[in-house]
């Protein structure tokens, strides 16, 4: 599988990283972290070393209960960051962490190659059309709700029917508006409980009869920390061993914070698949 990011084609059958870049005060693991240009540069400039293809710029807190941002905050931490980015690094592939498509069209003229809606298009009923005008990769997850109220609405039937439901679903409508290039994301943690992340990740294979490319975002996230008894920051390790499982169960994009540790797993992972 490949995606067409700014006119490179992108092959997704050796799974890649995408390094996480919260904008963000209040974001779970690291926010209020990279704050001035220096501080930026220094942590792109050691993601793309180890190896990220992709970096994932947000200016919007989608931890669970996080508070709103209006639209033209959001678009003046977003703006100028990938303006930076792109000044120092010109084949730097920027994806924007939005669900607004204002800050998606604003996002890509300004230099980012691709749109990480964690709606789908649903909480913005202009996005799927723009992203189709746009012409970008754009990665849709699964969640319901939004960041403020997605912990209530953990109730499923069958949560892997649903998924795949709510993704054909989301699929026809952006094939509609022309959008080529679709990446899945389960969503964990996004309407989710701790065990049904989990349920969600041990079956996440299923996931593959949409013939789309999965990005597995499980980061430090709280399925990790909360089992183990620990916190985000001392989630690594739980971090490491739960990408192994998803790339072992179809991930082709891990969406992480230490690319370093993502790339060495992919690397034991591509070395297991060659023997």
């Amino acid at each position: 599988m490949t995606i067409n990011c700014k006119g490179q084609l992108i092959d997704l059958s050796s799974p890649k990283v995408m390094g996480i870049l919260n904008i963000t005060p209040d974001s779970f693991y690291d926010g209020g972290k990279y704050k001035d240009e220096s501080t930026i540069l220094n942590q792109v400039e050691i993601m793309l070393k180890e190896g990220a293809t992709f970096i994932d710029i947000g200016g919007y807190s989608s931890r669970p209960g996080a508070d709103d941002v209006s639209e033209s905050e959001e678009l003046n931490r977003v703006i100028p960051v990938i303006e930076l980015l792109v000044k120092h690094y010109s084949k730097i592939l920027i994806s924007v962490d939005t669900f607004r498509s204002e800050i998606a069209k604003n996002s890509i003229e300004a230099g980012a190659s691709m749109v990480n809606d964690i709606s789908a298009g649903k909480l913005d009923a202009n996005m799927l059309s723009i992203i189709g005008k746009l012409g970008v990769p754009y990665i849709m997850m699964h969640m319901k709700g939004n960041p403020k109220t997605m912990q209530q609405h953990t109730q499923y039937n069958n949560l892997l029917k649903e998924v795949i439901s709510y993704f054909s679903e989301r699929i026809v409508a952006s094939h509609k508006e022309k959008i080529n290039d679709i990446i899945i994301d389960p969503g964990f943690g996004f309407a989710k409980t701790l065990k049904q992340n989990y349920e969600l990740l041990n079956n996440q294979e299923l996931l593959k009869i949409l013939d789309k490319p999965i990005l597995a975002g499980v980061s430090r996230k709280s399925m990790i920390y909360k089992t183990l008894n620990t916190t985000s920051n001392n989630a690594l390790n739980g971090t490491t061993a739960l990408h192994m499982v998803a790339l072992e169960k179809g991930a082709s994009i891990l969406r992480v914070h230490d690319v370093k540790e993502a790339m060495e797993c992919i690397t034991l992972y591509n070395q297991l698949k060659a023997n």
